[in-house]
């Protein structure tokens, strides 16, 4: 197990536009957008200083009240980092986050080994316990029991990459005398637990390298790394070291046409920066960031602004 940050240092990176289109977040300009488009926003993500970018992960969405905001678009993860990976040269690739419980944890170990080799050991698995009940349904898979399903998978995930012929024996999950090939680069993949309560924040400690933050408050933050680090002690990791996630809603380096909204922050760089300085002090090293943006050319003005002009006042 690994961070990218070793704990201390500050990194950056976004979920990509265009391949997931909730309602509640795209912006118009985005139903419309090309494989082209995606992927020129890739490749000014990775001419920035940005540390990773990521791709979300749904199945198939029901037709119900409480998937009614989502769509149905949204690229598969795996094939659409692939994908990114040809079009990039540095920049990490993170599932953010894949519903780890929807696939035999073999199937998740060759699919990310084989991304992480095909990209030079770039990928970062994020994962998370899945939230849309009506899918797991359709896919047969247990959504009352999603939270242990997925820290079995972890613990079947990470097994499959301990040696040429592995096996395992879990509660639900098993397999013998099995070899997965290719496996990452590093021997091992940087792995991101998401979600916004207290469960995400104690496997995090147990089996995580990092946190992937649901739109948690700032001030909510010693009490989860507090959590996190308890956990981890616990769990007889006591000098792990973590990367920390925040999401500090949308960015916008100057003063915006438009009215981004009542999470949006615009001004000057150094503003930007100050937000960002109260976040480290509170112990974030890992940005999850957005920007404000009405096309694709002001979204890949954004991204290259705030490389140039806001992260050389933090990093």
């Amino acid at each position: 197990m690994a961070s990218l940050t070793s704990g201390t240092d500050l990194i950056y990176g976004m979920q990509l536009p265009i391949q997931s289109l909730s309602k509640t977040l795209r912006v118009e300009w985005e139903t419309t957008a090309t494989v082209g488009d995606l992927r020129d926003i890739a490749v000014a993500c990775d001419d920035s200083p940005m540390s990773f970018i990521g791709v979300c992960d749904h199945i198939a969405i029901p037709d119900d009240e409480y998937s009614a905001n989502m769509s149905t678009t949204w690229y598969d993860t795996v094939a659409s980092l692939g994908y990114l990976s040809a079009a990039t040269s540095r920049i990490n690739l993170l599932s953010v986050v894949l519903i780890a419980a929807y696939r035999h944890p073999l199937l998740t170990a060759k699919a990310f080994g084989t991304l992480d080799h095909l990209s030079s050991g770039r990928t970062i698995l994020g994962v998370g316990a899945g939230h849309v009940e009506n899918e797991f349904k359709a896919l047969g898979v247990d959504f009352s029991t999603r939270g242990k399903l997925l820290d079995e998978t972890l613990d079947a995930l990470r097994g499959a990459y301990d040696g040429e012929f592995v096996s395992f024996d879990g509660p639900t999950i098993s397999y013998a005398d099995v070899g997965v090939s290719p496996q990452p680069a590093a021997g091992s993949l940087p792995i991101w637990i998401g979600g916004s309560g207290k469960a995400a924040w104690k496997r995090t400690g147990r089996r995580g390298d990092g946190y992937i933050p649901m739109g948690n408050p700032l001030d909510t933050y010693p009490e989860i790394i507090a959590t996190i680090n308890e956990a981890a002690t616990e769990a007889g990791r006591p000098d792990a070291t973590f990367d920390i996630g925040w999401m500090p809603g949308l960015f916008y380096v100057g003063e915006p046409s438009f009215d981004p909204g009542p999470w949006g922050t615009s001004g000057s760089p150094e503003k930007l920066a100050d937000l960002i300085g109260t976040a480290r002090d509170a112990g974030v090293n890992t940005l999850h960031v957005r920007f404000a943006n009405q096309s694709k050319a002001e979204l890949i003005d954004q991204i290259a602004a705030f490389g140039e002009e806001v992260w050389p006042l933090v990093s």
